[in-house]
């Protein structure tokens, strides 16, 4: 099987190497069928598409949306080095999977809107398929509704016409779309477990989530929740695109 591209952009390791692990246990992934690069630890090395099955973008602290002059250095450059091949994976319809920070990036290269509006705490939430979602292969193992981890700045307000909306809840109306045919991203984090979750916590604290004195609020906030079935989207999209 060719490997599957994980594009990660985490500085912090504890952050970092737990989102690796987690993609590999929920994917259902040996080690060598994973290949990581950490964009923002230097420039982004050529990369062929041809030699991966997919391609799944991991959460970040960046925020899509802000201004340019807001944005540190290493952004502009992670974002810079990205453009083309995003260019490339979505003028081929390479099997894509984008986490949260997968909105941002796939979301204003085809169009839509982003900004503060639909931000959410860290929390656990209910989220809701569409009837589209009900009908997408990915999707097929899922429930109509299902609690997932969010935390975000950003969101989409806006879909372009040619993107499905696949699932929302009452709090932030894009929670996935998919464009194409094999273009997908999901504002909720299909990677994250109870521990996942934590562990951000503890190193996001200081990074405006929420004010670091509330930080046992919002860890007792998050373990009410049962967060299960969003881990079968990594396993679904394995199974669906991994090829030889």
């Amino acid at each position: 099987m060719r490997p599957f591209l994980l594009l990660a952009s985490r500085a912090e390791d504890p952050a970092a190497d737990g989102e690796h692990a987690a993609v590999l246990r929920y994917a259902g992934l040996d080690a060598d069928a994973l290949h990581r690069v950490r964009m923002e630890a230097g420039p982004l090395p050529a990369i062929d598409l041809g030699d991966y099955s997919g391609v799944i973008v991991g959460g970040s602290p960046f925020d899509s949306s802000l201004p340019e002059e807001r944005k540190s250095a290493t952004q502009r450059r992670v974002e810079r080095e990205l453009a083309p091949l995003l260019d490339e994976i979505v003028e081929r319809d390479v099997p894509f999977l984008g986490a949260c920070y997968g909105v941002g990036t796939l979301g204003l290269h085809e169009g839509a809107v982003l900004d503060g509006t639909y931000a959410e705490p860290i929390s656990p939430v209910t989220i809701r398929l569409t009837p589209e979602g009900r009908a997408d292969p990915l999707l097929a193992d899922l429930p109509d509704a299902f609690e997932a981890y969010v935390g975000h700045k950003e969101a989409v307000r806006e879909l372009p016409p040619h993107a499905v909306l696949l699932a929302t809840s009452d709090a932030c109306p894009v929670q996935m779309f998919r464009v194409k045919e094999n273009l997908y991203a999901t504002q909720f984090h299909p990677e994250l477990d109870l521990d996942g979750i934590l562990t951000r916590i503890g190193v996001y604290r200081d990074y405006g989530y929420f004010p670091p004195e509330a930080a046992g609020e919002v860890e007792a906030r998050v373990r009410r929740g049962d967060v299960r079935e969003p881990h079968r989207i990594l396993a679904a999209f394995v199974r669906r695109y991994a090829r030889g």
